[in-house]
């Protein structure tokens, strides 16, 4: 009897394990939607840069701004602001919204975006900041503050940049 080369078995589609492909296909679609999750945080759209200041902001004063620039693990740029925000008025503040504006050396808008403030929690062993509603500003009293881009754009001339309150939510 002369052997076969090739047995019929293995060309046969039904005698493919199909198992291990299916759990490859499950786990490359969790991996990819897990990254979606973790990194594509969807940003609110940013305020027109002719958005009105908030009737309360004219109570808000922001000092001592700095621009601070660092890298993470990833390789990546991260833009700080840190400054000091004092209130002037009757209310007690647990939230504020400020468009920043990033200009270019031409003195056009480069980039602009619309956070909450974070006030500083804790400065040792590093800066940690926690949501307003959490350290809340009261009348008379002011805090430092710093709000963190994972992006600035490459057009941006390094200058310090505009900020405008326009939220301001209060008790």
């Amino acid at each position: 009897m002369t052997p076969r080369p090739f047995s019929s078995e293995m060309d046969s589609p039904s005698g493919r394990n199909w198992v291990p492909l299916a759990i490859a296909t499950i786990l490359v679609a969790a991996v990819v939607a897990a990254g979606f999750l973790l990194t594509g945080r969807t940003r609110p759209a940013p305020m027109a840069l002719n958005a009105p200041a908030d009737p309360y902001a004219s109570n808000l004063t922001v000092t001592d701004l700095k621009m601070l620039e660092s890298t993470n693990l990833a390789g990546g740029k991260v833009t700080y602001l840190d400054g000091h925000m004092a209130n002037h008025g009757d209310r007690t503040i647990t939230a504020v919204r400020v468009l920043v504006i990033f200009r270019n050396y031409a003195g056009e808008v480069a980039q602009n975006e619309t956070v909450p403030v974070t006030p500083v929690g804790i400065r040792e062993p590093y800066v940690d900041t926690v949501p307003m509603s959490r350290a809340p500003l009261a009348p008379g009293r002011g805090r430092d503050f710093r709000l963190i881009f994972d992006h600035v754009s490459p057009d941006w001339a390094g200058a310090l940049p505009e900020l405008r309150v326009v939220q301001t939510v209060s008790n």
